[in-house]
């Protein structure tokens, strides 16, 4: 079951400060960074939602994120619609797919259902790569970003986006932890622990299943519209089955089942993936001897693992409960 800890509030606000002062007194590159940074996180803390407290570990969720973005410059570029009625329409178009991959694979588990989400996400990047309609493979521009005029926001300013990213972010976070604390998320959580205790008490686990691909959807579905509204460009290449790869080494490496962990993991690989690559053609063998570590380590991430020694170092103290008088015991 998810619960916010003190260390995981806290962690969360260190992280969306360093993406805050970094942005703010760093170059336009590294506002380029942040952003980065943000998608990133929004799509992993997306998958984390169904494979950390689901037990359902998707290689469709870049699929999903690449759907949201085709349906959001589908309706702004092709039919000329205003970008937040074409945001909503790009989101809503996430949740049906995913909705409808996780009603189809509900009833499998393991390596079968990440086989089963992986062909679902190769079946929409061919739809997209051979559309000559929607670009084929080289894409679609023209892509316009949310206009905030009227509020004195100039979303083309890099740091204007890249601090609305990073609200976007803690958006995303607030309602992943809503949905986790809710009956719902503790259910859910339930499934992924023991499906068939929870059949055995009445639980329609195949319905609960879809709804948490659904609401992982939506999580997806915005980082697809960030995505969009960064480059204002998109392409195949965010459907390709890379993509989610790259996602679950980020969930992986923070620390899977903790929400928090993606961010740490998000920031992490993209530092480390641009600040490398200055020194060495080789930065990917550096990632994945980290990675290799983490796993090594215990197999809980990066921020689990911390997490882990904190607790085992400093348990919680039980409640102190007054004697039982006499009367009590009679």
């Amino acid at each position: 079951m998810f619960y916010q800890s003190r260390l995981r509030s806290i962690t969360l606000i260190l992280a969306l400060g360093f993406l805050a002062a970094y942005a703010s007194f760093g170059s336009y590159f590294a506002r380029e960074i942040v952003i980065e940074i943000t998608i990133l996180a929004i799509l992993a803390i997306s998958l984390d939602f169904c494979a950390g407290f689901g037990g359902m570990v998707s290689l469709c969720h870049g699929a999903i994120m690449g759907i949201s973005a085709y349906a959001f410059t589908i309706m702004s570029v092709k039919l000329g619609l205003p970008s937040v009625p074409s945001a909503m329409i790009g989101l809503m178009a996430a949740v049906v797919f995913s909705g409808l991959v996780g009603w189809v694979t509900a009833r499998t588990s393991g390596i079968f259902f990440i086989m089963a989400t992986l062909a679902f996400g190769q079946m929409a990047y061919t739809f997209f790569f051979k559309s000559r309609w929607l670009g084929g493979d080289d894409g679609m521009g023209g892509i316009d970003r949310f206009d905030l005029s009227w509020l004195g926001v100039d979303m083309n300013d890099a740091l204007v986006f890249a601090l609305f990213g990073i609200a976007v972010l803690l958006l995303v976070y607030v309602i992943a932890a809503i949905l986790l604390r809710s009956g719902f998320g503790r259910i859910l959580s339930g499934i992924h622990s023991n499906e068939n205790r929870m059949q055995a008490v009445g639980i329609n686990t195949a319905n609960h299943k879809a709804i948490a691909m659904a609401a992982s959807g939506l999580m997806a579905g915005i980082a697809g519209i960030l995505a969009a509204q960064h480059t204002l460009y998109i392409s195949p290449e965010l459907l390709i089955w890379t993509v989610s790869g790259e996602v679950l080494l980020v969930v992986i490496l923070g620390g899977i089942g903790t929400l928090i962990g993606p961010v740490v993991g998000a920031i992490m690989l993209v530092m480390l993936k641009h600040e490398l690559s200055n020194y060495t053609d080789y930065w990917h063998m550096i990632v994945g001897m980290v990675l290799i570590f983490a796993v090594l380590a215990g197999g809980r991430g990066i921020f689990g693992q911390i997490e882990y020694w904190l607790i085992t170092r400093h348990p919680p103290k039980a409640p102190h409960l007054p004697p039982a008088k006499e009367k009590d015991l009679a």
